[in-house]
């Protein structure tokens, strides 16, 4: 009797155990039943936040390519990559530049007065007259909520309908607002973008504007006439006088105008991120590019919209450049230094065209 009480202890007891790991694994295979799916969205969510975010550097994003059409204008799934590789070896050799000149250090002062942020749909850019700052301040005005038929026959100064929409951020504003937003600035060549400037503001000025009458005070100022010489016959002021201008402003440390200031004193590039940088050279496939990073494919589209006036041509830019000399060359690369550096342009070719000193043409 005692061995068979004590078999069914024995039994029990094994029972209990069993019954003890069975509700253990009931247990775990509830717990994991709840915690897998939230395991696997945060997966999911750190992948897609790597795929689309990594550091706030930018790539392909499929559901672009899988919603969008050849109508809508948008790069293929190669062209974008491409582009992308692209953006990635300008903010690299930006970083590199910054570091190596020293423009990234505490000591630097940061400015965001250019700066327009859009919280709607988390876009901020750093205007930069010249650089198709028209067409991009119609496409901000149309993420502000103004509509195309409003813009189209408004005679207000875009920027200043922009800046009802956009007031001017502090730099403590702007870096919280790049936490989650997407920062581009469109760079040109410098002294493709002073020529544009040249050619819009001085020689079409409005009469009696507020360039027109800079022009005059220019023509004033710097036109002189010798007997070997004679002065030039045009009401405003010829490139070399313009460039002369420009020159002795900077010399003296006066502000010099909005369109023609170097821009990397606009931006400060060095002291905030920018996830793209364009250039004027392959502006189309850039914002395209932009456009669909930003997903904003359905709220604006690639145009051009250039309210300049005068013929930016290669044969009007090196017609411009011809009448300057060696050292006008040389002051003019000393004031647009850190635009040439930040964003690799040279000066190279247009040594080339230049006069000597002597006012001899080159070449």
């Amino acid at each position: 009797m005692k061995a068979l009480k004590k078999t069914v202890m024995i039994r029990r007891g094994k029972r209990n155990v069993s019954m003890i790991r069975l509700g253990r694994c009931v247990a775990f295979l509830a717990l994991a039943a709840f915690l897998l799916p939230f395991t696997i969205l945060l997966m999911v969510a750190e992948q897609q936040y790597n795929f689309t975010y990594n550091s706030k550097r930018v790539f392909y994003q499929e559901y672009v390519f899988e919603n969008g059409t050849h109508s809508d204008g948008l790069l293929s799934k190669e062209k974008f990559l491409e582009v992308g590789a692209r953006m990635e070896a300008r903010r690299n050799y930006l970083s590199r530049e910054c570091s190596r000149l020293g423009l990234d250090s505490s000591s630097q002062k940061a400015s965001a007065w250019e700066y327009l942020v859009n919280r709607q749909y988390h876009v901020i850019w750093c205007n930069i007259f010249k650089a198709a700052s028209t067409s991009w301040m119609y496409n901000f005005n149309l993420m502000a909520n103004y509509t195309a038929a409003f813009l189209n026959r408004s005679k207000e100064v875009p920027l200043e309908l922009a800046r009802k929409r956009y007031a001017r951020p502090t730099v403590e504003m702007l870096r919280k607002a790049q936490a989650d937003s997407l920062t581009f600035l469109i760079v040109r060549h410098p002294l493709e973008r002073l020529a544009s400037a040249y050619n819009d503001k001085i020689v079409h000025a409005w009469p009696m504007s507020f360039h027109d009458k800079m022009g005059q005070r220019i023509v004033k100022r710097y036109r002189k006439a010798t007997d070997s010489n004679p002065a030039p016959t045009e009401r405003y002021p010829v490139f070399e006088e313009f460039v002369s201008y420009i020159l002795d402003e900077a010399r003296a440390k006066r502000t010099l105008d909005m369109h023609w200031t170097p821009y990397t004193n606009f931006c400060t590039p060095c002291k905030f991120n920018f996830d793209v940088i364009l250039k004027f050279e392959t502006l189309d496939e850039d914002q395209r590019f932009l456009i669909q990073v930003a997903r904003l494919q359905d709220i604006i589209k690639p145009e051009w919209r250039n309210s300049g006036k005068g013929a930016n041509t290669l044969h009007n830019i090196n017609h411009l450049y011809s009448r300057l000399k060696k050292s006008q060359l040389d002051g003019l690369y000393n004031l647009y230094k850190y635009d040439f550096q930040l964003f690799n342009y040279t000066l190279d070719s247009y040594y080339d065209i230049i006069q000597t000193d002597d006012g001899t043409t080159r070449g």
